[in-house]
């Protein structure tokens, strides 16, 4: 949170309490939320209960290099290289749902020399991989 803090600071951005709020939530979760649960969250928080909230902040937090979406499931998590340009690869558990962000040199798998050659320059690259977390993997042996 100090970081997001920092960073909003010195790049003279707000974090609202909604955002703040946010965030704080997909800071806590190992898992990927969804629009809807947070804005369920949220309302328990005492926060309007208006789609609109969720998903600015959402936005916001996106943007800004907090939180990535998780296309596969619809959802959202926090950033664990916050502030930083990378390209993350996450890993999907297809049991729990559980999220583990990841970096290797692999995850933009030397796109850049295509793009040369199709006259195309990447912006972002993000691997999503679904398999099975550890803790699953023990339960399924038994």
């Amino acid at each position: 949170m100090q970081s997001a803090q920092d960073y909003c600071k010195e790049h003279k951005l707000q974090l609202t309490p909604a955002r703040r709020k946010v965030l704080e939530l997909l800071l806590q979760e190992h898992r990927a939320l969804g629009a809807y649960t947070i804005l369920d969250l949220l309302r328990e928080a005492g926060f309007k209960s208006q789609p609109p909230i969720a998903y600015r902040a959402l936005d916001f937090l996106v943007e800004n290099g907090f939180a990535h979406k998780i296309e596969r499931l619809n959802a959202f998590v926090a950033c664990s290289l916050p502030g930083t340009k990378h390209s993350p690869a996450f890993m999907i558990c297809r049991q729990c749902e559980i999220v583990a962000e990841t970096q290797s040199p692999m995850s933009n798998l030397n796109l850049s020399a295509t793009a040369d050659v199709s006259a195309f320059r990447i912006e972002q690259t993000i691997i999503e991989a679904k398999g099975v977390c550890n803790s699953c993997a023990e339960i399924e042996q038994l």
